[in-house]
């Protein structure tokens, strides 16, 4: 029995019924006078020994308990392996500081980002950063795989190595093996990781895999197919996702409707288009040119197999859920849509004025903008917000966030993305977000071209 035992055992008994060995710890020598106290027979008042039993098994507890946090002596030690030589170079200090901070909580959702731009110029990320690097990919969900494939590729060699030895960090040396099994017999977040990586490689084989899955998964593992296909979008997945806007369950249907939004040529953008125009028109009167916009009556059987469903939005500000129904239309509208039909360029149709009218325009152009990866309209209603902020609908301020990550981060460079006195909260983000990703990418630059 363990000396861990024993000490249990007595304080579970009691003192009084049972003996207690002298505490003693393995693998140290005990002292020569200190033989073991049977309790109760014991003559306390005539031994040279003094401690009262109850004293002697508390004594034994803490050392037992010191002796276990402080761990034991190995039985046997294995040299660790070396890692191998990495023929990427580590970043500078610059880079390593602004990892740092995206992993200590600033800004993280640019983590990807980082990672990404360093990737690209050859560069690794430095070892002392790599544990809180690998702690945090793990931390994220798995339905983010490519930060992992991210993480494990800016770790490079180190990283692996450190795979090996921590088996929570084992997503970074996960194969396609591996991963093929994780789709026959993994969990939800597995197979959702084996499919965007399948998709990231080959969009092909992970479009035939969620065809041949289809029918078998539930409306919850559909929405993860559809969102799936957004990587490597093609006009060769326009059936599969024109296939899913007739699924029974509303949020497929609006996923489909969104993955479709961003592709370039689809059924669905010009039947969005052929209702955004007759939404929104240029009125030419006394006072000038303005835009003119006529909401949809209602969501009708055809738009609410795009995706435009009311019901999973709470009750907007306009009445009948006006303002829904035209920022869903103007979202997944292509943006040529607006500067071919009013011969204008980005800038000059914001500028148009619209009346109460002006931030919901303002949300589903940069929804559209985000969804499109349009950099020209972006570059627009960003520059729009910090010259003339208007007022926001309520979802304004995470769309500003999303837009302020995505357009080019050359706005963010000194003297650019100045903006005005009394911005709002979400706008004041917005420009630290754009210097933010300014300094991080230019520290990357710098420091490839000093390599």
């Amino acid at each position: 029995m363990s000396a861990w035992q024993d000490v249990v055992t007595a304080a579970l008994i009691g003192t009084e019924r049972t003996g207690f060995p002298r505490p003693s710890v393995a693998g140290l020598p005990a002292p020569a006078d200190a033989p073991d106290i049977p309790f109760p027979d014991y003559p306390v008042r005539d031994s040279p020994v003094r401690e009262d039993p109850a004293a002697l098994l508390l004594d034994g507890a803490a050392l037992q308990t010191v002796a276990r946090r402080g761990g034991r002596l190995p039985e046997r030690a294995e040299p660790l392996p070396v890692a191998e030589a990495d023929p990427a170079p580590a970043v500078g200090r610059a880079p390593a500081r602004r990892l740092d901070r995206l992993l200590t909580g600033e800004h993280p959702d640019l983590l990807a980002e980082w990672l990404a731009a360093a990737v690209a110029r050859g560069r690794r990320a430095p070892a002392a950063l790599l544990p809180a690097l690998l702690d945090r990919v793990r931390r994220v969900s798995t339905s983010d795989p490519e930060l992992r494939r991210l993480a494990a590729e800016a770790g490079g060699c180190r990283a692996r190595w450190l795979a090996g030895l921590n088996p929570d960090w084992k997503f970074v040396t996960a194969g396609s093996p591996a991963g093929e099994d994780a789709w026959r017999r993994g969990n939800a977040g597995q197979r959702r990781a084996y499919l965007s990586a399948l998709r990231a490689r080959d969009p092909g084989a992970g479009r035939d895999l969620v065809a041949a899955s289809w029918d078998a998964a539930g409306p919850a593992e559909r929405v993860v197919f559809v969102k799936a296909m957004a990587s490597g979008l093609s006009l060769a997945d326009e059936p599969q996702l024109e296939m899913a806007l007739d699924d029974p369950n509303a949020w497929v249907r609006k996923m489909a409707a969104e993955v479709l939004a961003g592709l370039p040529g689809s059924a669905l953008g010009r039947r969005m288009a052929e209702r955004a125009r007759g939404c929104l028109r240029l009125h030419q009167g006394m006072r000038g040119t303005r835009l003119v916009i006529i909401p949809p009556a209602q969501c009708d059987a055809a738009m609410r197999r795009d995706g435009i469903t009311p019901g999973l939005v709470a009750a907007s500000s306009h009445p009948g859920g006006q303002t829904y129904r035209v920022v869903e239309v103007l979202a997944r509208t292509p943006l040529a849509a607006w500067t071919e039909g009013f011969g204008r360029p980005a800038g000059q149709i914001l500028a148009i004025p619209s009346g109460s009218w002006a931030p919901v325009l303002l949300d589903g152009w940069s929804r559209a903008a985000i969804a499109q990866r349009d950099q020209n309209w972006m570059t627009a209603l960003i520059s729009r917000v910090l010259t003339d902020e208007p007022a926001g609908t309520p979802h304004w301020a995470e769309t500003l966030r999303q837009l302020a990550r995505q357009v080019d981060p050359g706005l963010g460079a000194p003297g650019i993305a100045v903006g005005r006195d009394g911005l709002s909260a979400p706008v004041q983000d917005a420009i630290r977000v754009l210097r933010f990703r300014y300094d991080m990418l230019k520290e990357l630059d710098d420091d490839d071209s000093a390599g």
